[in-house]
């Protein structure tokens, strides 16, 4: 074993994203930036890596299956020093959450019970394990306004459901992709139950409800937001539609409807972040 895979499977690129992410919250609830943030990206990007740690840990045996390259199938890191390693890296993000606001520190106390909770159970259980993960990635924005307070907390909500509806879609194709390994070791997703086709219909109806949510700042920042929004609403909606009439996991794989909606994710902060920067000033 060496360092390398202990910085590997916290899947470091994912988890300092979602770190930005809560700064960029804080930016769009408030439209300025203090030091505190800082304290913000720290505690998402440890309690995410903490999460993704313990999520390889409970999935070892399907991964082996599905994603052989992961650190703990390939031998890189061993099961019993990865969940080690994501109690560490849960007690530092949590550490530093007390140095936060009680609101932030009850929602990152909350978020990581879910993690485990979803790693341990509630990914193996339809539809639920994958809301799970679309709240989580939500409730980064809520966690960056809730530095600001309760107010600013709910001036997140249409990101955060916008951030929802996007992951829900996402996270639903990707058990369409791991119905094998799923099936093989006993998990109940809704992609097992329903089938690769009808999982493809109802990811791309929350792509479209997640579309659909984006056209709400429109009411604050104008109709410059819609136009850099409408290029992201594509790409999600192109993404998901490309695994529509896919009868098997093979064919969603080979059409990387997963890793287009992923970057459509990432393109949305982009529009967020230039949305809160440039235009907040503009629409009164």
């Amino acid at each position: 074993m060496g360092l390398a895979g202990f910085f590997t499977i916290t899947r470091p690129a994912n988890s300092l994203v979602a770190g930005l992410a809560a700064i960029i919250a804080y930016l769009i609830a408030t439209g300025t930036l203090v030091y505190g943030v800082l304290l913000l990206m720290a505690v998402v990007t440890l309690v995410t890596a903490a999460g993704n740690v313990v999520n390889d840990y409970f999935d070892a045996e399907i991964d082996a299956i599905n994603r052989p390259e992961r650190p703990i199938p390939s031998g890189a890191v061993s099961r019993n020093a990865a969940l080690a390693w994501a109690g560490v890296l849960f007690i530092l993000g949590l550490t530093i959450g007390l140095f936060t606001t009680p609101l932030c520190l009850a929602i990152a106390l909350i978020n990581v019970l879910l993690l485990v909770a979803y790693a341990a159970r509630l990914k193996s259980t339809p539809f639920f394990g994958n809301a799970a993960v679309a709240y989580l990635s939500a409730s980064i924005f809520l966690f960056g306004g809730a530095y600001a307070g309760w107010h600013a907390l709910f001036d997140m909500l249409p990101v955060a459901a916008i951030t929802f509806l996007a992951m829900l879609a996402r996270e639903l194709l990707k058990d369409a992709e791991d119905i094998e390994g799923d099936r093989a070791h006993g998990a109940d997703t809704l992609a097992i139950r329903v089938g690769t086709k009808k999982t493809a219909v109802i990811a791309f109806a929350c792509a479209v409800a997640a579309v659909a949510a984006s056209v709400v700042p429109f009411l604050w920042w104008g109709p410059w937001y819609l136009v850099g929004i409408a290029l992201v609403d594509l790409v999600i909606l192109l993404a998901a539609g490309k695994a529509l009439g896919c009868p098997d996991p093979a064919c969603l794989k080979a059409t990387g409807a997963t890793t287009l909606l992923k970057l459509g994710m990432f393109a949305s902060l982009v529009i967020f972040t230039l949305s809160a920067v440039l235009l907040s000033r503009l629409v009164t």
